[in-house]
């Protein structure tokens, strides 16, 4: 039976509060007792120690709390975890050249799928070059390094992931990627490229500063709806050689914002005051012309 660390710490907590619930029982049976005990003096040591045996317990209780809160970090910092080894993805067979059917005497309709299958071709990871134009560090890298498999929650406690899964839903605003590692070197040029479908995502390049072992976690922080469902990849190089790579699905519709309306602007008229025509003046009749008498011709 192999024990690790996690699993002694857990051990060593239940054992205490076993023993602090023990220490309780004690305590309360010495006191029932001692209350029944005729001389005065007996009867006090026992009270007494009953009391006492209820504070050990107490004391037994906050040493649980201490061991579960701080005795795994501390152990970790003396006693590196070793990661366990990836497994090495095996060779995929290549598909024979399957053997063309002889005629039969009643010739059947072969079905022709609407589409078929074509697998992908695997390629290696590698720094981009605009990434590596970047490097800062000269300390070679041990080909030694290993890390875990690398897991991906959106939570994460004491650099463990909290429901680690493969698929996430949207909405989403980050996810984090934890792992463990070993012996790694302190200056060593470390990568990590993040990828959705195929194109560059995010990255981070700096001299390693970690330590040798230990437990790692990063995060990825993007706006709600720039998480395209899709497939994400994380991939981590020391140096320029890959050492592991991760992936996980984002499913799911992204959120749509609902659009402010602008305030409406009430168009306003200025009224343009019309020309007023000036009358012309009326005329005027004259007055009736009186004819003059005309002559009357004599006979």
């Amino acid at each position: 039976m192999n024990l690790d660390i996690h699993d002694a710490v857990v051990m060593a907590v239940i054992v205490t509060v076993l023993g602090a619930i023990l220490s309780v029982w004690t305590g309360v049976r010495a006191i029932r007792k001692g209350r029944k005990v005729a001389y005065y003096r007996l009867r006090r040591k026992d009270v007494a120690g009953g009391w006492w045996t209820i504070v050990f317990a107490a004391v037994l209780v906050s040493f649980a709390l201490l061991l579960g809160r701080f005795a795994e970090p501390v152990a970790y910092t003396y006693f590196p975890p070793s990661p366990t080894l990836s497994p090495t993805p095996t060779i995929s067979l290549t598909p024979t050249i399957s053997l063309t059917p002889t005629i039969s005497d009643t010739p059947t309709i072969t079905l022709t799928p609407a589409e078929s299958y074509t697998p992908t071709i695997t390629v290696t990871p590698f720094v981009p070059i605009a990434i590596e134009a970047q490097f800062v560090s000269t300390v070679t890298p041990s080909p030694d390094a290993v890390f875990s498999s690398l897991k991906f929650s959106l939570t994460v406690e004491n650099y463990q992931a909290v429901d680690p899964q493969t698929s996430f839903q949207n909405p989403i605003k980050q996810v984090f990627v934890t792992y463990t590692y070993d012996k790694m070197t302190d200056g060593v040029q470390w990568t990590m490229v993040w990828y959705r479908d195929g194109e560059l995502l995010n990255y981070e390049t700096f001299p390693w500063d970690s330590g040798t072992g230990g437990y790692g976690k990063y995060e990825l922080t993007l706006p709600a709806e720039e998480w395209l469902p899709g497939t994400y990849q994380v991939v981590f190089f020391v140096g320029t050689e890959w050492k592991k790579l991760g992936e996980f699905r984002v499913t799911g519709n992204l959120p749509t914002s609902t659009p402010t309306p602008l305030p409406s602007s009430t168009p306003t008229f200025t009224l343009t005051p019309s020309v007023t025509h000036t009358p012309l003046p009326t005329w005027t009749p004259r007055p009736t012309d009186t004819r003059w008498p005309t002559d009357t011709p004599a006979k």
